[in-house]
């Protein structure tokens, strides 16, 4: 049964248990579940089909819907499980199908029940889809999503603790929204506190967890400042790298990496990493992991070391570990001594086959290329001759094209990859021994032919309506075709046929088409190569500059146009909606086409037509307003065809152009015939020499080969020596080490038995003390009490003077507009005023006074609390 025929009956399935929602159809529906569950072909769903998007569609709706069967929900998320171990999938699955809005809702609804195992299938599943992509804090159910693994992370001994913490660090990674509203709720100390707490877990997955999760939220605020300060930043730093050396899996690896890589991102932690003492034995261990068979680990391993370049002094150190002699480098672990060079693992993880990993590859190519621009400038350049004529091998068979025709997945990985060898060339060039080394290996030929599969490929064939920066793989070829002339041109003198070929290629019409991408993009390194390209070809002769001037002209033309009307497309069901927004005057029609671009005469015919008809049933529509819209559209419809005559007279000269060109091609061709007879009678001649050399070389050849199996033997049975002396010496070492460490350990613990008993005395002394401080401190806290009661009796009685004096200077005021009248009574008022001033003055000195006697009372109960904490502490040690 093929996969489309599963589909079509799981979709019917779907249908039936939607209409009756009976055991019968959901014990079908589990069924076809099982079967789609079997089927290998897991693309199916990422791909854009109606059929696979109709039915995952519909098997979300189901797991969302709270009156779904529980097994059946379970089978769905298991299905959904499975699918999402494909990475388009579940991209997918997030993106296009909202199946995180739709599994938050699940755990809502079972949030009651937490130990149902749908619980903790959603929760795991949402892990997976939600690493290293951001959710929108808008989403229905986020919050309730985020309150439910708050408490869960809170929970003394709950199972959902850790896949709570692995979500929670998903959700709060790079998510500013999610971040804040974790910092807005209440409880959010105590949820720093049981964050911390968890940080000396036994489990490193739950370490890490909790310390990505409190990275997010705390990094730039007083806790984080506390968390990662110069103290502690060091054991933070010791903890992560152990992790990520000795972690529990790859899924504690992955998020490990990850909190380096964040933590890496503030100047303060980077700058305290390039002073960490240990970094050099910890990055030959990280080193040390490039040798493993895991694909994610190594793909995890290589984007950590990529973001230390960001750091000049750890790019430095990098370059140093993997470029410099053996007697230079850190000193490593001897678990790792039996490991290859880390360089050789780079090389072998940037020669993997098409079909495996995608991320090592690319990781390990843009790796190599930040290390060797970092070589190029130091003392390591002398040393990198060996390894880069084992580079150049794999750097020339990823620029070779291949034999035959590729899927597209495939080939956009093919050229993905050929853009990052070239890039790695183009930094060899920019040393000239170095050059002159590549140019030894690199011809003429395997340029031209990657130009060649390069304008052959599909994505060469665009026009106006697709241009080459709609498309990924488009973008991709155009960057390979810039980089592999930049390459011809650097090393043009050095290769044979090289300044030939590359002239050549400056010639051909095909180059407009990346040139005109380039010099219209929005990128700074592309248009640079373009315009060193442009520099070389404009003296040409026959270089097409017209044809580029109207190849840049349509590209500009097509982003003006999609810019324009990327705002008016309207979808097409809106079509019936407008009447209402038509009656009340809008001067202009949203019943447009769906595709602009496509308008012509008949569509405007069309849509007159329909204008008409609208125009009996909405008479509130004047018909000078739609008459002035339809010749605005007239009117583009003209301009159109105003480019379009010009783009036909460009053409016209094109052709002309190419007539020409056949007329010299026809005279080179002639020329060229006379040549190749003369060539004809010289290859005779050398094909007889070939032939004498051939038995001569095949002679030799048995007898390098017979000498390499020997050398091979030998090489084999000196190594197999070395490692058994390496294993003797480490065994002897070992065991002296533990004997030490025995004879010290006996040692201190004599020592440490005497210092417990003299402890333990002077802790009862301490005792005794103690409660003799405390019942003075009792005394003292007594007539602390009796001299604040005295303080507020006297504040009171100030506030009563003061008042009284508040009542008499209005009094005062009243007295003042009556002077000319009562001047004896001014005179008494005066007097008694004075008398009352003299009142306050002595109460002013009383208050100062007893302030003063009361802050000597502080001071004093001050210093017998700071007596008494010293003496606690003495006791706690």
């Amino acid at each position: 049964m093929d996969a489309t025929s599963c589909l079509k009956s799981l979709l019917l399935a779907i249908n039936q248990y939607k209409n009756n929602k009976s055991v019968s159809n959901a014990t079908q529906l589990q069924r076809q579940l099982d079967v789609i569950s079997g089927l290998k072909s897991t693309r199916l769903f990422s791909s854009n089909q109606v059929l696979p998007s109709e039915c995952l569609s519909c098997l979300i709706e189901l797991a969302g819907d709270p009156n779904t069967n529980t097994s059946l929900t379970l089978k769905i998320i298991g299905l959904l499980s499975h699918l999402a171990s494909e990475e388009e999938t579940r991209e997918a699955l997030h993106t296009s199908y909202s199946l995180t809005s739709a599994l938050a809702s699940v755990i809502h609804c079972n949030s009651s029940t937490p130990s149902e195992p749908v619980v903790l299938q959603c929760i795991q599943l949402l892990q997976r889809i939600t690493y290293n992509v951001r959710v929108f804090h808008s989403s229905a159910n986020i919050d309730e999503l985020l309150t439910f693994l708050m408490y869960h992370i809170q929970s003394p001994d709950d199972e959902l603790t850790m896949p709570c913490l692995g979500l929670m660090a998903n959700l709060c990674r790079h998510n500013m929204s999610v971040q804040a509203h974790i910092k807005s709720l209440n409880n959010v100390k105590g949820f720093y506190r049981t964050l911390i707490s968890f940080l000396a877990h036994n489990r490193l997955t739950v370490v890490v967890f909790a310390l990505s999760i409190l990275t997010s939220l705390t990094i730039n605020e007083e806790v984080g400042e506390k968390l990662f300060h110069a103290k502690n930043i060091h054991q933070t730093f010791q903890l992560i790298f152990n992790i990520i050396v000795n972690g529990d899996g790859t899924l504690t690896r992955k998020y490990a990496v990850d909190l380096l890589v964040d933590l890496l991102k503030n100047p303060k932690i980077s700058d305290y990493l390039t002073r960490y003492e240990h970094f050099n034995l910890c990055l030959s261990q990280v080193l040390g992991l490039l040798h493993g068979k895991d694909p994610d680990s190594a793909a995890k391993v290589l984007e950590l070391l990529i973001s230390f370049c960001s750091v000049a002094s750890l790019r430095r150190l990098l370059c140093q570990a993997l470029f410099a002699p053996p007697s230079v480098r850190a000193p490593s672990s001897g678990k790792n001594n039996k490991t290859p060079e880390p360089v050789i693992a780079l090389i072998h993880c940037s020669s993997l086959p098409l079909e495996g990993p995608e991320n090592s590859t690319l990781q390990a190519l843009e790796l190599l290329k930040e290390m060797l621009e970092e070589a190029i400038d130091s003392p390591c350049c002398s040393t990198m001759h060996q390894f880069v004529d084992l580079l150049l091998p794999v750097l020339l068979d990823l620029l070779q094209t291949p034999g035959q025709i590729l899927d597209e997945s495939l080939a956009k990985k093919k050229c993905a990859r050929t853009s990052r060898a070239i890039d790695i060339l183009l930094v060899l060039c920019g040393d000239e021994s170095l050059k002159f080394q590549v140019s030894e290996k690199l011809t003429a030929r395997a340029c031209v032919s990657q130009l060649e599969f390069q304008f052959s490929s599909s994505w060469m064939d665009v026009g106006f309506v697709n241009p080459v920066a709609d498309s990924d793989h488009g973008q991709v070829g155009a960057d390979v075709v810039l980089k592999t002339l930049d390459l011809m041109s650097k090393i043009k003198q050095f290769v044979p046929n090289m300044e030939t070929s590359f002239y050549k290629m400056l010639q051909d019409q095909r180059l407009i088409t990346p040139l005109s991408f380039a010099l219209t993009s929005d990128l700074r390194h592309r248009v640079e190569a373009a315009l060193r390209i442009v520099f070389e070809a404009a003296p040409l002769p026959d270089f097409p500059a017209i044809m580029l001037g109207e190849s840049i002209a349509a590209n500009n033309a097509y982003r003006l146009q999609e810019a324009q009307y990327s705002i008016s497309r309207t979808p097409a069901h809106e079509l019936h909606e407008q009447p209402s927004t038509l009656g009340k005057g809008c001067s202009s029609p949203h019943y447009t086409s769906n595709s602009p671009q496509r308008s012509n005469i008949q569509n405007l015919i069309e849509k007159l037509q329909a204008g008409v008809e609208l125009k009996e049933e909405i008479k509130d529509v004047r018909v000078s307003e739609l008459m002035d819209v339809y010749e605005q559209k007239i009117s583009a419809l003209a301009s159109k065809e105003g480019r379009l005559q010009d783009l036909l007279e460009a053409k016209a000269l094109a052709l002309a152009q190419a007539d020409r060109l056949i007329a010299q091609y026809r005279c080179q061709r002639a020329q060229a015939e006379a040549e190749a007879r003369k060539l004809a009678a010289l290859l005779k001649d050398a094909e007889r020499n070939n032939e004498e050399l051939g038995a001569l070389l095949k002679s030799q050849q048995l007898e390098s080969e017979r000498a390499k199996t020997d050398i091979q033997q030998l090489f084999n049975h000196n190594r197999k020596l070395q490692a058994v002396a390496e294993e003797h010496e480490s065994l002897k070492g070992s065991f002296t080490e533990v004997v030490q460490k025995l004879d010290a350990s006996e040692k201190q613990l004599k020592e440490l038995q005497v210092s417990h008993t003299s402890l333990s005395k002077q802790a009862e002394a301490l005792k005794k003390h103690n409660e003799n401080v405390k019942l003075q401190h009792d005394k003292t806290m007594a007539q602390l009490t009796e001299m604040e009661d005295k303080r507020k009796q006297l504040s009171r009685e100030i506030q009563e003077k003061e008042s009284r004096i508040s009542n008499l200077q209005q009094k005062i005021r009243i007295q003042e507009e009556k002077t000319k009248q009562q001047e004896k009574e001014k005179d008494e008022m005066e007097e008694t005023i004075e008398i009352l001033r003299k009142e306050l003055s002595k109460t002013e000195l009383a208050r100062k006074e007893l302030s003063i006697k009361v802050a000597d009372q502080n001071k004093s109960c001050m210093l017998r609390q700071h007596k008494q904490h010293m003496h606690c502490g003495v006791l706690s040690l």
